[in-house]
């Protein structure tokens, strides 16, 4: 089944597949289900939080809503980050190539202090996944960042602190780039996993040396192309993919 799964992800890297034509596809695994959206470093992806001066999006509506006026909607998004009550970032938080919230890289409670954590890093024409000590130490241009924890596949391998058999399964999401920059999956399961089945997803199914884990129990994803758009605690940092409402010219 991993060998089966890994050639499918790599002939959707290489060739495209009608799923990644279509941003986003739902698909079981190991008799778990998933849905990922795929975006090109090519892409408009970008993070969202504030919508003015004071106050935040919170959900996916209030981002569509404002991408309007310019005539712009989003592709698909889901909750960029953690965040604290006030929905204010947890650890680095970079928007527009502005920093509004500093890098923690100290050990601490929770899963955000189970290092490894790492840094999801959007460039000009790359993504960028890397461990946040090493990110502090050479930091890349990125106009948009955001911390999180923990790191679920680093250089190909599982965090060295999942435990296969764990039974504390949750509804997650996260983030994994591939070798090149050039592709980066932002995914949600629909079941309820733990850190290893999540992290092995990355690893053998999109086959990607790098993956990052976002958040768990206020996980969201706004999918219209699915049909899906998921609603509940407002949240803090948005990711999407931004992109024209217009219908094209003939």
């Amino acid at each position: 089944m991993r060998l089966k799964a890994s050639f499918a992800a790599l002939l959707a890297l290489l060739f495209g597949t009608g799923a990644a034509q279509a941003d986003c596809t739902r698909t079981e695994y190991r008799d778990q289900s998933f849905t990922y959206c795929e975006a090109r470093a090519t892409d408009d992806v970008r993070l969202f939080l504030f919508a003015n001066e004071t106050q935040v999006y919170g959900n996916f509506r209030n981002i569509d809503e404002a991408l309007a006026r310019d005539g712009k909607k989003l592709a698909f998004a889901m909750n960029g980050s953690m965040y604290h009550p006030n929905r204010s970032p947890v650890g680095l938080y970079i928007e527009s190539g502005e920093e509004m919230s500093r890098i923690v890289t100290s050990e601490g409670p929770g899963n955000f202090g189970l290092l490894p954590n790492g840094v999801f890093c959007i460039e000009d024409a790359r993504f960028t996944l890397i461990e946040s000590r090493r990110f502090d130490a050479d930091r890349p241009d990125c106009r948009y960042a955001a911390q999180s924890g923990p790191m679920l596949v680093i250089d190909g391998e599982y965090h060295p602190r999942f435990i296969r058999e764990s039974d504390s399964r949750l509804i997650r999401n996260g983030v994994g780039v591939s070798a090149d920059g050039r592709r980066a999956f932002f995914v949600i399961t629909n079941t309820p996993v733990n850190f290893y089945e999540f992290a092995r997803f990355f690893r053998e199914y999109l086959a990607l040396p790098q993956a990052l884990y976002i958040d768990g129990n206020v996980s969201r994803l706004h999918a219209p192309a699915l049909r899906r758009s998921d609603w509940g605690t407002l949240l803090g940092p948005i990711v999407g993919k931004v992109v024209d409402a217009r219908p094209p010219s003939n």
